[in-house]
């Protein structure tokens, strides 16, 4: 099966480390408000489960503190986001306004493997101190540590004719 040929097609240069953090900084405000609505949705599943008096009391006695279904599901929302935009079309939102595109060295879209591997490897990078991110610096071809082990590249895409 062949991969999807991104729009527009062509040799983009490689995005460097700033137009990268300005265009993460855009997906962090959307992913936060994606996150306040995923948690007050779930809050409101689990209410409905086990009632309201039973949720008030287990909120006071601090049980619901740290609940590794609510990260879990939260986690997998996050995932949800980035994938489906890497995936179709190669650009998130905060990606789309600072002209940044996600695509393989042939300007295919990535796979929703490729987008695991990006996910999971910048989780680490930020974990990092975020050296995976300052390692663009140093990469000749500006790449971090998600781009590099998940064989994919950012370019810079022209902004498209209105």
């Amino acid at each position: 099966m062949t991969k999807p040929l991104l729009n527009p097609q062509g040799e983009f240069p490689p995005v460097g480390l700033g137009r990268r953090l300005a265009a993460m900084f855009y997906d962090f405000l959307l992913c936060t408000a994606l996150l306040i609505v995923t948690a007050g949705v779930y809050k409101l599943i689990q209410m409905s489960i086990i009632g309201e008096a039973r949720m008030r009391a287990l909120t006071e006695a601090g049980a619901l503190d740290g609940d590794p279904l609510l990260s879990t599901v939260l986690l997998f929302a996050l995932f949800g986001f980035f994938a489906k935009f890497w995936t179709h079309g190669g650009q998130t939102l905060g990606m789309q306004v600072w002209g940044v595109r996600v695509q393989n060295a042939d300007g295919s879209a990535i796979t929703l493997w490729q987008a695991l591997l990006r996910f999971v490897v910048s989780i680490a990078s930020w974990l990092c101190l975020g050296l995976g991110f300052i390692w663009s610096l140093i990469d000749k071809h500006k790449r971090s540590w998600h781009d590099i082990y998940s064989e994919t590249r950012l370019v810079r895409v022209p902004k498209s004719k209105k």
